[in-house]
């Protein structure tokens, strides 16, 4: 990528900049030794607009920024249905989902069900959500931006992979929650800066040197296929967006699964001063959200215009940083690609430990654990997780063409059954701990016999029918047991409508935001 002296400073800046506030924000008073909610919640002190920035951060990661981009070089802007459905699945959460969860004065998710069913249904989620975030989310990130690190320095990809687990190993296990939503808000602004000067200078490259709106307008002309949001039975790539399923079928189930149950997001909600703080951090990030498709979509729609010479999709993004990014501005570029990786990194890792910490061993392996032992062990699992993602990491990556798609597949074997099991034991008190179990057990076993009976249908729809399946053995299992055998759920959750309510500020917010969504979708249809 010809990084010149002044690239290599910046980034190295960048990378010194975020050692140093993390291990600065770790720093506890005189006295005070670090307990478990300092170190897995930040001590409940999170403010709004910290809680918004870390949520960006966490999720914008090597994923979108190259495996996005290379699936906008290949399908368009409607793979940015993503992002923006997220943005409409974040006021759902604020509104309805989390005002329980603070109202519970929960650590993790699995402590919701165990709080709601049984610790059957906890341990099991726990074990499947730790190997998840291992061998998924933190090796998809590890690899994905590795490959961009090769490029840049000339080095084999599992060095690359090393070198980035090393910066997030150096901040994150020491300070925990706090020095992650900390160095995540610097990381926010590198990550959206650093994104736009490289759509900036793609755009400018469509153009000819005519200027970013000139470019988006020959972007139109030039590739207007790739501005369909809700794509045709045509489309080659139609099984991965099937139409209007992205409005009102299966990407609600991912989108609910990812931000309404998801550790390493709903985390930083947990760490919020209030309940107002955190429903406000998440309508702050469902703006962002709105403007995410700018820097990590259209990148690579300006990459296929500019006939990018890559042999897969997910070099799109390197591709624009090695020909089209200058001296001087590289280092900011590759900064915020940077950012996004370490942010998801330390996320995966600060959440698998607080799951492991939290649901296994104070909950089975030693209950009269002290907090000093629950943070050690916090550190611990931190350490062992990013350990065994390196190891697997390019190994089990190597030949995927869209890595992106490959994570959306996969965890969509589970994502309805988290569902079922999380929205009927938030709101439908019938719901009994057997019918969760087989709900949970049955999610994988369903999600493959769809697979394999209908393996032309796009895994959106296959998410969607597996979550009927999923509900309707939910509520014939929980109805059997309350009729005929008499079985009441010994835990539903109690709450009244007033736990709803939110003010002003937040309801015209989510309005401009419905608004803009419609919009797009209209525009773009």
């Amino acid at each position: 990528m010809n990084f010149s002296t002044l690239d290599f400073a910046i980034f190295i800046g960048y990378c010194v900049l975020i050692i140093a506030v993390g291990i600065w924000v770790s720093r506890e008073k005189k006295g005070h030794i670090k307990n478990s909610t300092d170190y897995f919640l930040a001590s409940k002190s999170l403010p709004w607009w910290a809680i918004g920035a870390s949520l960006i951060a966490s999720n914008i990661s090597a994923e979108q920024f190259i495996g996005m981009s290379g699936s906008g070089f290949a399908i368009g802007l409607g793979i940015a249905s993503y992002e923006f459905m997220a943005a409409a699945t974040l006021i759902i959460v604020a509104k309805f989902f989390l005002p329980i969860y603070i109202k519970e004065g929960i650590f993790t998710m699995p402590q919701f069900l165990k709080l709601r069913y049984d610790d059957r249904i906890r341990t099991s989620l726990a074990i499947f959500w730790i190997m998840l975030y291992i061998f998924v989310n933190l090796t998809t990130v590890l690899y994905l931006s590795a490959l961009a690190l090769s490029v840049v320095f000339g080095v084999s990809t599992m060095w690359a992979i090393v070198g980035l687990a090393a910066v997030a190993v150096s901040y994150s296990i020491y300070g925990g929650l706090k020095a992650v939503a900390w160095t995540d808000v610097i990381q926010v602004v590198f990550l959206i800066l650093g994104g736009l000067v490289t759509t900036f200078l793609a755009l400018d490259a469509v153009s000819g040197g005519e200027g970013p709106m000139r470019g988006m307008a020959m972007l139109f002309e030039q590739a207007p296929e790739k501005f369909d949001m809700i794509l045709s039975e045509e489309n080659p790539f139609y099984k991965d967006l099937p139409g209007m399923t992205v409005l009102f079928g299966g990407m609600w189930i991912a989108n609910i699964s990812y931000w309404g149950f998801n550790q390493y997001i709903v985390q930083r909600a947990l760490a919020a001063k209030s309940l107002k703080e955190v429903q406000w951090g998440l309508v702050f990030a469902a703006f962002l959200k709105l403007l995410i498709p700018l820097v990590v979509v259209i990148p690579g729609i300006a990459a296929f215009a500019l006939n990018a010479d890559i042999s897969r999709y997910d070099e799109a993004y390197p591709w624009l940083l090695s020909n089209l990014v200058p001296t001087g501005l590289k280092g900011l570029a590759f900064a915020a690609l940077m950012a996004a990786a370490l942010s998801s990194l330390s996320s995966m890792m600060n959440s698998t430990a607080t799951i492991f910490t939290m649901d296994i061993y104070k909950a089975h392996l030693k209950p009269d654990a002290n907090e000093k032992q629950l943070v050690i062990i916090g550190r611990l699992v931190s350490l062992t997780a990013i350990i065994i993602a390196v190891l697997v990491a390019e190994p089990l990556l190597g030949g995927e063409e869209q890595i992106f798609q490959f994570i959306q597949k996969y965890t969509g074997y589970v994502s309805p059954g988290i569902v079922v099991l999380f929205v009927f034991g938030l709101f439908w008190k019938k719901a009994t701990s057997n019918a969760a179990l087989a709900t949970a057990i049955a999610s994988v076993p369903f999600s493959i016999i769809i697979d394999q009976l209908f393996p032309t249908m796009p895994f959106l729809d296959q998410m969607g029918l597996v979550f009927l399946l999923l509900s309707t053995l939910m509520i014939v299992y929980s109805l059997y047991e309350n009729k005929s055998r008499g079985i009441v759920p010994a835990n539903p959750i109690q709450y009244d409508r007033s736990l709803f309510r939110t003010d002003m500020i937040f309801n015209v917010a989510s309005f401009a935001i419905v608004l803009t969504l419609a919009a797009i979708y209209i525009i773009f249809w």
